[in-house]
């Protein structure tokens, strides 16, 4: 049986064919249109009857993906909300946004190179199985962090230095670790790298950039401090600290380690082509998701990507 659509289409079809009446030798006009209105009348028939039937059955239509119950009571439609990594990785852009830094995007895939030729780690160096990296089959690599972009960063803007004096960029982006899962240890998750280079760039320069972006981020004044680290792309390397923002323990005690940082190393400028004789430069990176789990009080990282939406609801 035709459905309901389909009947219509046939009798606006068969109201084209009337107009060929006109053009029909006389002869042949009566028996033709004698079949046309033959054909016109079982259509409307068959239309008749269709619409019977869907009005004696009142069906109505249901969403097979909806979750069982959702169709037999009224559907209210809500909206949604920002993942709060999203939201917070738009606060970090734009915190450093208004300090002057151009922001691009990581990448989710990268190669050898990026990760870690460019990045002044030796071939065979150990420092090249310690960040636990995950590889596909055809030798590229989801990055482990998000300085695999510093190359990219330096070569893309290289052209500042003679325009405005300095390159500053910073780079959110997601990276992936073969790590043992728990509540403080994801495989995905994000940091966000910066990178700042001009003729006089000091480490003074570098701890004070970071200090404000953590004070403007969580509204309040905070004490930092640092100590030695290594990293094969800066010289000196410092691990760097913050004292517990105080609405976020009460008491303000106690240090957060918040990620890494030094003065790049001249190995570094010098593949992106750039003098390091001339420019100096510094770095730094560390994970946004602690940040969003200090501000809110999260206790568990492994919500961010769990897909909860008990948990996304609240933000």
């Amino acid at each position: 049986m035709s459905s309901l659509e389909e009947l219509k289409l046939e009798l606006k079809k068969l109201g084209q064919e009337y107009a060929k009446i006109k053009t029909m030798p006389e002869a042949e006009r009566k028996s033709f249109g004698e079949k046309l209105n033959a054909r016109k009348s079982a259509i409307l028939t068959a239309i008749h009857k269709q619409e019977e039937i869907a009005e004696s059955v009142n069906i109505e239509p249901i969403d097979l993906t909806a979750p069982f119950g959702e169709n037999t009571k009224p559907f209210k439609p809500t909206r949604g909300t920002k993942h709060p990594l999203t939201t917070e990785l738009d606060r970090v852009a734009e915190i450093y946004r208004q300090m002057g830094f151009n922001v691009i995007e990581a990448r989710q895939l990268d190669d050898e190179f990026h990760m870690f030729d460019s990045l002044n780690f030796p071939t065979g160096h150990p420092a090249r199985d310690g960040y636990d990296t995950f590889r596909t089959s055809e030798g590229f690599i989801p990055p482990a962090h998000t300085s695999t972009m510093q190359y990219r960063a330096l070569t893309r803007f290289r052209d500042h230095l003679d325009k405005y004096g300095q390159i500053a960029v910073v780079v959110p982006g997601r990276v992936f670790r073969n790590e043992d899962v728990d509540a403080t240890h994801e495989h995905t998750f994000y940091q966000c790298e910066g990178v700042f280079v001009s003729r006089d760039a000091t480490l003074g320069q570098l701890l004070a950039t970071w200090q404000n972006f953590f004070e403007t981020y969580y509204g309040q004044k905070l004490h930092i401090k640092t100590q030695p680290g290594f990293f094969p792309f800066t010289e000196p390397s410092l691990e760097f600290q913050i004292e517990k923002p105080k609405s976020l323990s009460g008491k303000g005690d106690g240090w957060l380690e918040m990620g890494g940082c030094g003065m790049i190393h001249p190995n570094v400028l010098r593949t992106a082509g750039i003098n390091p004789e001339v420019y100096k430069g510094f770095a730094w990176g560390g994970g946004i998701d602690r940040l969003v789990m200090l501000k809110f009080g999260i206790n568990d990282v492994r919500y961010f990507e769990s897909g909860k939406l008990e948990f996304l609801k609240e933000f």
